[in-house]
């Protein structure tokens, strides 16, 4: 998943505020004013090795406010060098201006981001809530700028277009498309209105953070005895304990209430009483009718989206948000997921069965329930296959993991990593790594792998500074962020298979960063089309379970012997294992996401439209969506991914096809493979439509089969 903090110029037009609200209601402070302010650390060149990098040692809170402020408003008068210039509109005088415009702010931002999701704070959340609708209102100040949207459709309708690069033809057909879905053509009144909503929009999507974190952080499970911890694997418990350390509670193991920590223990706990008491937790965040219920909040977010669509021009915020990406509009999304969603519910009820025919052996009268279900999926996986995950974890090193994802790096892109202790960090767990190819430096890669108080749950990844060659070689810096918890001190951190994967996943989205070769910032790495960013990083999951990975780095904790054949050969049997299940959870909040956004302005009561969406869609009732409606972040804590969760389906589609590339050829190190893969997708970033690169590289348009068959499901 890419944060939803990585701003960029882009975030120029997320639009948040109107112009006439903005003037109304801000007052932004001149260049003169904040030359003459103390210095601000936030504001600085980042300066020092490896062509700079951010003084995270120099962060204070109160310096975020002034120097946003300060950020905007140097940025704001470069917005408006550029439209008082006299000359004729042209690529350089306005849309290459654009591109060197607001490099501050970039720096800014990236400090802001990493203390609102990382290490947030009541301080913080402060700052949060002040900022972000002054931050969206200088969105839509430049967005719905009349003078400057003139000379960027001049730039564009000029015939003059066709003699610039197809780089730059790509970058002006983005500028103008952009300004043109954010509101650029609409009267006076209109962009008031579109203002005013995003304005409460910013608002409501910084409140319904802030809630999520606060059901994370605030809520866990505590367990008092011995009893509590049946059928827990060691890591577990000691991470349990951990935990309760951090939270200085005594004689005592916690669970937390992040993916992270409630997975494992619905898969391993005894304790049906206490699987079902963590599920709950954990289902119901953001649903208990309490200060953090974020149920008014979506229903206001979902209005509001609604009628932004209707000012633009669109029937739905779900036709506004797919136009710009691969899929186009919500009905070819919606082809793909229905035609997958039977397969995979009639998997499920195949895995139930099987299920309960286990329970009713054990005879205790347990009916699958959803808190059953990862419990009783391992006890079938271990029948079935002779397989147990807690066979596999002990070879699962956190550590260990991250060396074999190096290595794969150095073996299909040239790169190398080396640790590095000359640069600040943030927080002591972060490490950083400078990645070269052929010697020469490409980038630093963060790595911000444990759970903690104040930091979002999930992994992700995020930029921190884009490559480009606009003004000479800019290279690039990226991070992993992960939410593993720590275990004893001086102990390896095990992890689970699923684990492992999603480092992969991650780190798919951190070598697409890092393999960026273009010229323009905007265009830069990951700044792709939604339906397409998850494409190279699920395709660098293929690679977790490659024999030379396992080998070489899935190593027992203890022994420091490889995985034995036998145990990787009942792996790869089991590889569709469970797919109905995870396929099952994941639709059901696609679907759901795309329906909520497809509803217009109907008046949506969240609790009511899940239930009543999931029962027409015969959502079998022993699983629950991965995100149900109330925690749903991906689409409720900003426009990311809202009408776009579909996208890691349409990525997958691409995944399953373009892996076949390798596997017809010498297999997943194939070279020549490799080599196309990096030149036509990886570092192209959006300077080429992402339809046109897949062809590229694979030679033809992906076929849905490639999907079906990766997980296990009739192909039709």
């Amino acid at each position: 998943m890419l944060s939803r903090y990585k701003y960029r110029k882009v975030v120029l037009f997320v639009g948040i505020l109107g112009l006439a609200l903005f003037m109304a209601n801000q007052r932004v402070i001149t260049k003169t004013e904040a030359a003459e302010a103390p210095a601000n650390p936030l504001l600085a060149k980042w300066d020092g090795p490896y062509g700079g990098v951010p003084p995270f040692d120099k962060v204070k809170v109160a310096d975020f406010k002034p120097a946003l402020e300060a950020a905007m408003a140097e940025n704001l008068e470069e917005i408006d060098r550029i439209t008082s210039n006299k000359a004729m509109p042209d690529f350089e005088n306005t849309i290459a201006a654009m591109e060197r415009t607001g490099k501050t702010l970039d720096r800014v931002q990236t400090f802001y981001g990493i203390w609102s999701g990382s290490l947030s704070t009541p301080e913080m959340e402060k700052v949060d809530t002040e900022m972000a609708p002054k931050l969206a209102a200088f969105s839509d100040k430049i967005s719905q700028n009349t003078e400057l949207f003139k000379r960027i459709e001049a730039v564009y309708n000029s015939p003059e277009k066709k003699k610039l690069t197809s780089e730059q033809q790509r970058l002006t057909w983005v500028y103008y498309t952009n300004f043109v879905r954010r509101g650029a053509k609409l009267g006076p009144e209109q962009k008031a209105r579109l203002g005013a909503i995003n304005q409460e929009l910013a608002g409501l999507f910084t409140k319904f953070s802030q809630d999520l974190l606060g059901e994370e952080g605030q809520l866990y499970l505590t367990l008092t005895s011995e009893a509590d911890l049946a059928g827990l694997p060691k890591d577990l418990v000691d991470s349990a304990a951990s935990a309760a350390a951090s939270k200085k509670i005594p004689n005592a193991w916690v669970i937390r209430n992040t993916r992270s920590s409630i997975d494992p223990f619905l898969t391993y706990s005894d304790r049906r009483d206490l699987r079902e008491k963590a599920w709950r937790m954990f289902v119901n965040r953001g649903d208990n009718g309490d200060a953090r219920d974020t149920n008014q909040i979506i229903t206001q977010i979902l209005q509001l989206r609604a009628e932004r669509a209707k000012l633009l021009g669109y029937p739905t915020h779900a036709h506004w948000r797919l136009e710009p990406q691969m899929a186009k509009n919500p009905e070819n999304a919606m082809k793909l997921m229905e035609r997958v969603w039977p397969a995979a519910v009639a998997r499920v009820h195949e895995e139930v069965a099987d299920m309960q025919k286990l329970a009713d052996k054990e005879g205790k009268g347990v009916k699958i329930e959803p808190w059953d279900y990862r419990y009783y999926m391992e006890k079938v996986r271990k029948e079935r296959y002779d397989l147990d995950q807690n066979e596999v974890k002990p070879y699962l090193q956190l550590d260990k993991i991250r060396e074999g994802m190096f290595w794969v790096a150095g073996q299909l892109f040239g790169f190398t990593f080396t640790p590095v202790t000359d640069v600040p960090v943030y927080h002591p767990d972060v490490t950083v790594y400078e990645v070269k190819k052929g010697g020469k430096h490409v980038g630093l890669w963060y790595f911000d792998p444990y759970a903690r108080d104040g930091k979002r749950s999930g992994a992700w990844m995020n930029a921190y500074r884009s490559q480009d060659r606009l003004d000479g070689d800019t290279t690039t810096i990226v991070s992993n962020n992960a939410n593993f918890v720590k275990g004893k001190p001086g102990e390896p951190i095990l992890i689970s298979w699923d684990d492992a994967t999603t480092m992969f996943h991650e780190f798919g989205h951190a070598l697409h960063g890092l393999s960026s070769n273009v010229t323009y910032p905007t265009l830069s790495g990951t700044n792709v089309a939604r339906d397409y960013v998850e494409f190279p990083s699920q395709l660098m999951e293929h690679w977790v379970s490659t024999p030379e990975v396992l080998q070489k780095f899935a190593l027992h904790y203890q022994t420091g012997k490889p995985i034995p054949q036998e145990l990787v050969d009942k792996i790869n049997k089991a590889a569709t294992f469970n797919q109905g299940f995870a396929t099952t959870e994941y639709l059901a909040s696609a679907l759901i996401d795309m329906k909520l956004h497809l509803a217009g302005d109907k008046k949506i009561e969240p609790d009511a439209f899940e239930k009543e969406t999931l029962a027409q869609l015969g959502m079998p009732k022993e699983l629950v969506m991965r995100h149900r409606t109330p925690q749903f972040g991906h689409i409720f804590a900003n426009d990311g991914y809202s009408a776009g969760y579909y996208s890691y389906l349409w990525s997958d589609v691409l995944t399953a096809d373009a892996f076949g590339a390798f596997t017809e050829a010498k297999g997943p190190y194939d070279k020549d493979v490799a080599a196309r893969l990096v030149k036509y997708i990886f570092s192209v970033g959006n300077t080429v439509d992402p339809a046109e690169a897949f062809r590229n590289f694979r030679g033809r348009d992906p076929n849905v089969d490639a999907l079906m068959r990766k997980r296990g499901f009739p192909v039709k």
